[in-house]
């Protein structure tokens, strides 16, 4: 159940603070960013997660409490400590997460009058929820599905927010999954691993790897199934397969809304000598600021492409290497496919999704990656953003 307020952390008309009450009872499960310079919050949930349980989250927006020493471990510990006293329940029952910029203590006067205003406030829906927890995303991010698990319908429900400083080495956002479904710690965090692997940990907006990513999963268990333990209870599959999609919905959600962004890229990689090598290739052609600007010019400069292939480190041979823009092969063996029509590429770059192919013809390794293109806009918002 979500409440919201203001805490006022910066000088914005708007709430910016989440408080979400959880049933006793709720597993927990989560992924954080592997920054060697995470946030105290990082490190509190890293640790509260080893328990498996949890009875409430707290979201700031506006200041990430990263970079902050003592001061950000104290906040940290004053904001779990309040919520404790609120819902009677163990501090480390409480989840925190914060995001904004980098260094300045949050302040705890601030938290703590939050947090009471939150606590007090009527609970609100899963929107205005979504709108709390952003900083420089456009629109608010949010998603559900259900499943069928022991004969009954459960739900899925996620926020997230990320738009800059989105880079997978893990997952690198704040995104926060709710269910009615009764799942064991342990499996949830199993499910959680396996959909983060495909979904949050392939997407980039600009290569960077943020101090405070965090993706946590909890399941109250009110839909009164048996509980999932493992992947042979009746319905484990299914239960999987929504979260997995729920996780793919809001990484795309994301993506999307890069600061800047006007297109979305997909880059399908096949043909690589192992999945693993496949996803590093993709990652260096999602990341590589020549092809993205490329693409934001609508030039289907494929060279720019090869130049991200080579410049991987990963397995690849020249003149076995295929591009392709859309359903049109630009290049094949080490050469422009001649005489290839540049009009359906031209109709393919103008559109608001672009599809980049690259096969590597040495084996049967397989990745697929999204990102954006790389505007102005990018520069406009980071260059002034403290302010």
């Amino acid at each position: 159940m979500p409440h919201v307020a203001r805490a006022h952390y910066k000088t914005w008309d708007r709430c910016d603070l989440t408080f979400v009450t959880l049933v006793e009872g709720t597993s927990v499960a989560g992924v954080l960013t592997q920054s060697r310079c995470p946030s105290p919050e990082v490190e509190w949930c890293r640790k509260a997660l080893t328990l498996g349980t949890a009875r409430a989250l707290v979201v700031n927006a506006g200041n990430s409490n990263a970079f902050t020493g003592h001061r950000g471990r104290t906040a940290v510990e004053a904001i779990a400590a309040r919520t404790a006293q609120h819902l009677g329940c163990q501090p480390s029952d409480v989840f925190v997460a914060s995001t904004g910029v980098i260094g300045v203590p949050l302040p705890i006067d601030k938290a703590e009058a939050g947090l009471d205003a939150a606590y007090a406030a009527t609970p609100c829906d899963w929107q205005a929820a979504a709108e709390t927890i952003g900083t420089t995303d456009t629109y608010p991010k949010g998603a559900t599905t259900t499943a069928i698990v022991d004969g009954r319908t459960v739900t899925l429900v996620g926020i997230i927010k990320g738009s800059g400083m989105i880079a997978p080495d893990m997952a690198t956002m704040l995104g926060f999954v709710f269910t009615d479904a009764a799942v064991e710690p342990g499996f949830l965090q199993a499910a959680l691993n396996a959909a983060n692997r495909n979904t949050f940990s392939c997407i980039t907006v600009d290569g960077d790897t943020s101090t405070s990513d965090t993706v946590l999963a909890f399941a109250t268990g009110a839909a009164g199934n048996a509980p999932l333990s493992g992947p042979d209870s009746d319905g484990a599959d299914a239960f999987a397969a929504a979260l997995a999609d729920l996780c793919a919905q809001l990484a795309l959600l994301v993506v999307r809304d890069g600061e800047g962004a006007t297109k979305l890229i997909e880059i399908a990689v096949t043909g690589a000598e192992s999945d693993r090598s496949a996803h590093r290739i993709a990652m260096s052609i999602a990341n590589s600021p020549l092809v993205k600007t490329a693409i934001a010019g609508e030039d289907a400069n494929w060279g720019r492409v090869v130049m991200a292939v080579g410049k991987a480190g990963e397995p690849a041979e020249r003149d076995r290497l295929s591009i392709r823009f859309g359903d049109t092969q630009v290049a094949s063996e080490g050469l422009a496919v001649e005489g290839y029509d540049e009009a359906p590429v031209a109709a393919h770059l103008k559109g608001q999704q672009v599809e980049i192919g690259v096969d590597l013809g040495l084996g049967d390794g397989t990745a697929t990656v999204w990102s954006c293109d790389l505007t102005h806009g990018y520069i406009s918002i980071n260059a002034d953003y403290r302010s």
